[in-house]
């Protein structure tokens, strides 16, 4: 693909903006649906709302990936956003929760094309050396969305119909798509290659059924969970089967195990594992166990995403002179000392402690996702470059998923098994974040339990970010692509 380099500014704008299409819909909405779900009911499918997104974004960013190698990134990617703006229109028109669900489903499609293709193009645009700065850009996007995105949603919340919390992304996602169309210039594909459709909806059935049994880990109802494992390995089973045969497979065993992509890949896997703890259980330790206020619990999350564009930033400035390897095992590092800070905390602890933690895990998640990324997309051509990306972006959402699991039961483990016997209720917990549970906030017996529970939950997080530092240590010192060689 050749681009004019006069183009290339305006084309990462309009990247940026598809990108914060994307990442502003996360935070904004989670911040207007408790008043959503008050008027459309059915509260019991409340998760749902968040999951079923989540569930296609990550079945379909693999397949999408592969696709812009076949057809070009550009009509993917306008697909893709065309796509994601019809369904928040529906999204915002939606009249009962399992409509908005369904919507929702159709959004997660058109992001599972925006996000990986979005980032290629960036892999195509521009060398090795300069992309990682405008990676860093892209980061600072995600983290400015966190950001603004609840602030935006109050505001609309409190002043304009809540169907504008969907409809806000138009006029963002028409000039991303002006920006496409009128500056992105690829060559005509002249080769014919065969798609694997069955292999397309295999992977997707699978990856969506592993998806649910995640979701469900926690729910009462376990046969939905035993359900979806059977149909996970049946379909992944399948799937194996069609990759051997297929001519040219939705995912290349060849591709996926390559040194420096498979360990990237695992690398970024268990380090939103480790995120995904810190996003949900930093901010209840702080405004329960320490007793302090939903502000003081937001401003030590938000050193999260201080910390993680500063990383981004100083790793892409950095890496030409020092290398990816040695930046990535300074961020292997970075991370479980974060981690291990968490586990130090206690009810005497103060807030500034844990705003430490966060922000060293943000830097280290900067510094390591940039390196990841880059690593990932010089690993390959061009033909390649948008399943590899897409392998990076895939393993990021399925380790968010499992973290989000699997330190979930921990919690409810250590809930219903502290060592005073005092359980902890849904209920009591509910009350403890609202503020109705103030008094129990006092009760020194309710805070020890509560401090028990999330004390394991930050050790086993520990846990998680320690496996980062040997999976970095195999990262190749120098990669070799086509005649050039890269210093990892």
């Amino acid at each position: 693909m050749t681009q004019k380099s006069s183009h290339r500014g305006l084309i990462v704008a309009a990247v940026m903006a598809s990108m914060a299409m994307i990442s502003i819909e996360a935070t904004i909405v989670s911040t207007a649906m408790p008043q959503i779900a008050a008027q459309l009911g059915q509260l019991n499918l409340y998760s749902w709302v968040f999951s079923s997104f989540l569930l296609t974004q990550t079945a379909t960013t693999v397949v999408f990936g592969k696709l812009s190698d076949i057809y070009g990134r550009k009509p993917v990617l306008l697909f893709g956003i065309v796509v994601f703006l019809l369904s928040s229109i529906l999204c915002g028109l939606a009249w009962s929760m399992p409509s908005m669900i369904a919507f929702r489903l159709l959004q997660g499609i058109g992001a599972g094309a925006v996000q990986p293709v979005a980032m290629t193009i960036v892999g195509d645009l521009f060398p090795g050396k300069q992309r990682g700065k405008v990676q860093g850009y892209l980061a600072s996007v995600w983290a400015i969305s966190a950001v603004v995105g609840p602030l935006l949603g109050s505001v609309i919340i409190h002043n304009l119909p809540w169907a504008w919390v969907f409809w806000i992304n138009i006029p963002v996602g028409i000039i991303a798509i002006a920006g496409f169309v009128f500056f992105l210039h690829e060559e005509k594909q002249t080769q014919r290659v065969s798609v694997d459709v069955l292999g397309a909806v295999l992977f997707a059935i699978s990856i969506s059924a592993l998806m649910l049994a995640l979701t469900e880990m926690e729910g009462t109802t376990p046969a939905y969970t035993i359900i979806a494992v059977i149909v996970f390995v049946v379909s992944l089973v399948a799937f194996l089967w069609q990759e051997k045969r297929a001519q040219a497979p939705m995912v290349a065993p060849d591709l996926w195990l390559q040194r420096p992509i498979a360990i990237s890949n695992l690398a970024v896997f268990f380090a939103a594992m480790a995120i995904m703890g810190l996003t949900t259980f930093l901010p209840m330790y702080v405004q329960t166990v320490l007793n302090r206020s939903p502000l003081v619990a937001g401003f030590a999350l938000t050193m999260l995403l201080v910390g993680w564009p500063c990383g981004a930033t100083f790793a892409s400035r950095m890496f030409p002179r020092f290398g990816l390897r040695p930046i990535m095992l300074v961020a292997s590092l970075l991370i479980p000392v974060g981690a291990f800070l968490l586990v130090l905390l206690t009810p005497a602890s103060t807030a500034i402690q844990a705003g430490i933690g966060s922000l060293l895990m943000g830097i280290g998640m900067g510094l390591l996702n940039i390196c990841a990324l880059v690593i990932t997309q010089e690993s390959v051509g061009w033909s390649q470059r948008g399943s590899a990306t897409a392998s990076n972006v895939f393993s990021r959402n399925l380790g968010s998923t499992l973290g989000a699991s699997i330190l979930g039961a921990v919690l409810s483990y250590g809930l219903a098994h502290t060592a005073g016997g005092g359980v902890i209720t849904q209920e009591e917990l509910r009350g403890l974040l609202d503020g109705t549970g103030a008094a129990m906030a006092s009760s020194d017996a309710v805070r020890m339990s509560l401090q028990s529970a999330l004390h394991m939950t930050f050790l086993t997080m520990f846990a998680i970010t320690a496996i980062i530092i040997p999976v970095c240590l195999f990262v190749p010192k120098r990669m070799t692509h086509g005649q050039e060689q890269v210093q990892a």
